[in-house]
């Protein structure tokens, strides 16, 4: 994974409460067992009308959040079942961070687990970035090794688990953590089985 310790980037938002996973990625499109390519179904009944075609009245459409990769979503943001795929479709789309006032426990858990930072921030804050990204073009700054959060006339900290910073500061997942103790794993097998598994 890509190791977090600032990111810039433009935000998109979504004012919406309770998006649970299955608008996040439709269960039609879980047909896929490796992580990429979910990004093109990404809220995909929002974002395309019936007939295929870009639905303009949605949020992420909207020119002037092309290409953002930070998120600001509403209350309960990624409730529903439990998927993996939902971070998986965000994450390849384009999104490195998400900012909601609070998350639905599992998918809070699987984003960090997948190398996106999600954070939760008061709803003051919230709302003041949504009503800036809503119509204009908004640059944001989060500095996660110091907590930060950052744009023109804008400036607050957030809080995350020691553990989960460390992960995403060093692009670690829990196999990668894991592997840290490579050598110690191999001097335990050669003195329990005689080699090295």
């Amino acid at each position: 994974m890509e190791p977090i310790k600032v990111h810039e980037g433009t935000v998109a938002t979504l004012n919406r409460v309770n998006v649970d996973t299955d608008q996040i990625i439709p269960k039609q499109f879980l047909k896929r067992v490796e992580r990429t390519g979910f990004g093109q179904f990404l809220f995909y009944d929002w974002r395309f009308n019936a007939d295929g075609s870009e639905n303009q009245g949605f949020e992420l459409n909207q020119p002037h959040v092309k290409g953002a990769t930070i998120l600001v979503a509403g209350h309960n943001f990624g409730c529903g079942s439990s998927r993996e795929h939902a971070p998986w479709a965000l994450h390849d789309y384009g999104f490195r961070v998400i900012i909601a006032p609070n998350f639905a426990d599992i998918f809070y858990n699987n984003c960090l687990k997948n190398g996106m930072l999600p954070i939760r921030l008061d709803e003051k804050y919230v709302y003041q970035l949504l009503q800036k990204g809503e119509k204009e073009t908004l640059k944001v700054a989060v500095d996660l090794e110091n907590q930060t959060i950052k744009a023109e006339d804008f400036e607050t900290s957030f809080a995350i688990d020691p553990y989960w910073k460390q992960m995403l500061l060093n692009g670690w997942d829990e196999i990668s953590l894991t592997l840290q103790y490579d050598e110690k794993i191999k001097k335990y097998e050669e003195k329990v089985v005689g080699q090295p598994v």
